[in-house]
């Protein structure tokens, strides 16, 4: 697709009339700070706005499709893997100023709201009502619940709760030349035609810009108990999770680390596990206090029959020390090497210990550590691939087990990314998993939202 090439003076001119004073930003020095998120991938800007309301989005993308102007959403740069990085230059749109909570309601259990509203606010305010809002992604304290929705975060709770997709109930998007979508609403059921609204969910800011949110909500649970569980190796752990599920539980959290991420967070503190574990498991149940005391119980008796190192059962103050053992984790990795390369690959929950294997058996055979953690409940597990990126020859290794794990994971009938998308560092690697007809398809499905594609172009699906 041709694209405008530069901002001219007659396109700063239109931006700073539609967003005045600080709304529109146009100084190099400033719009750095748009220029990355996450993934360290970088890409500067022409100019960046920050929307108040939603006539102002309506304006400006009526605006960038006449001139086929880039447009990049962005909420808080937390991604992973470079969705909000202006990879054409044009436009970014900082959805941080609207950021509302504009109802919580106990009767018909919704929450409407705008999307720069940061996760963790929304989910603290439905809990002064007694409701609760799940997903729950690693970001939750910073990143915002649009944000969440174009990239349909999961999160420790999915295998109980589901991802983001599964709490939208409505959305109100505008799309290229102005139009305003509504889709959905607060019924907590509605079959009646297509269901336009999933397809923004994940879809990465490609067909349009959010602007109005309903999700859903239930009651706050009541109570929480977590079991951190030590094993003598990885086979002992995966049979461990299938006791677990075979004695009909399904937790709110079921988080695996295997050993290599045991030594890095061991290097560290002292952690509530056997020395002798080289595979951990971290579950969470929630509900009323006598639901969960009673799941405790079935799954304690669960974990015996395969004979677990050791088994540490927690609540309130004892329950955060269990999961600050999963928190150090992600800064625990840098004591291996200065580097990582973090994937989010997610295979059949039978296929997770053949996946782990494999990323082990790479990790010796490159000579790289490799760790592997994550939500095992839903078979998806993150890789962190140590490294040291001022040395080219482990940066080129670190790739290349990098792609040996894509195509494992595909083999495996998983997928090259259960949570974080594609973006520009999976982009090249997507039509190894996704036929050229799927492909045909969802670009044709794009273009009825956004024939000219200025939405976040660049990026993989």
């Amino acid at each position: 697709m041709p694209y405008a090439q530069s901002l001219t003076s007659a396109h700063a001119a239109f931006l700073t009339d539609l967003f005045p004073g600080d709304g529109c930003v146009l100084a190099p020095e400033a719009l750095n700070a748009f220029a990355t998120d996450a993934s360290r991938e970088r890409a500067v800007p022409w100019s960046v706005v920050r929307p108040e309301n939603r006539e102002q989005i309506v304006e400006l993308l009526r605006w960038a499709d006449a001139e086929r102007m880039p447009i990049y959403g962005r909420s808080r740069g937390t991604g992973q893997v470079g969705n909000a990085v202006p990879v054409l230059g044009g436009v970014v749109v900082s959805m941080l100023r609207m950021n509302r909570i504009i109802t919580i309601d106990d009767q018909d259990f919704v929450a409407e709201l705008e999307p720069g509203v940061v996760t963790a606010e929304l989910q603290a305010a439905c809990a002064k009502k007694k409701l609760f809002y799940p997903p729950d992604p690693a970001s939750v304290k910073t990143s915002t619940v649009g944000g969440n929705i174009s990239t349909c975060a999961g999160g420790l709770r999915a295998v109980k709760y589901g991802v983001t997709r599964d709490w939208v109930l409505g959305l109100e998007a505008v799309l290229p030349g102005g139009k305003v979508l509504t889709m959905g609403g607060r019924s907590h059921k509605d079959v009646v035609g297509l269901d336009l609204k999933r397809l923004f969910v994940g879809a990465n800011g490609k067909l349009g810009l959010i602007t109005g949110i309903t999700v859903k909500l239930v009651p706050l649970p009541e109570s929480s108990t977590s079991v951190l569980a030590g094993f003598s190796d990885l086979a002992s752990a995966m049979d461990g999770a299938m006791a677990v599920f075979q004695a009909g539980l399904l937790p709110s959290a079921c988080e695996f680390m295997d050993v290599m991420t045991l030594k890095a967070v061991r290097m560290g503190s002292d952690i509530p596990l056997a020395d002798d574990a080289e595979a951990a498991l971290l579950f969470k149940l929630d509900g009323t206090t006598e639901g969960v005391a009673a799941e405790v119980r079935r799954l304690n008796a669960a974990l015996k029959l395969v004979r677990p190192v050791s088994v540490v059962t927690g609540s309130g103050a004892d329950e955060e020390a269990l999961w600050a053992v999963r928190r150090d984790i992600s800064p625990a990795s840098y004591r291996l090497k200065p580097s990582k390369i973090s994937e989010d690959i997610s295979v059949p929950r039978s296929k997770v210990a053949r996946l782990v294997e494999t990323a082990q058996a790479a990790g010796r055979d490159f000579g790289l550590p490799v760790l592997c953690y994550g939500h095992l409940g839903d078979g998806n597990i993150h890789t962190n691939l140590m490294h040291d990126a001022a040395v080219a020859a482990e940066v080129e290794t670190a790739h290349k087990v990098k792609e040996l794990l894509f195509r494992a994971a595909v083999e495996l009938g998983g997928t090259i990314s259960g949570e974080h998308g594609t973006g520009l560092t999976k982009a090249s690697f997507v039509a190894e998993q996704l036929s050229a007809e799927e492909l045909r398809i969802m670009t044709d499905v794009r273009r009825a939202f956004d024939p000219h594609e200025i939405m976040n172009p660049g990026k993989g699906w």
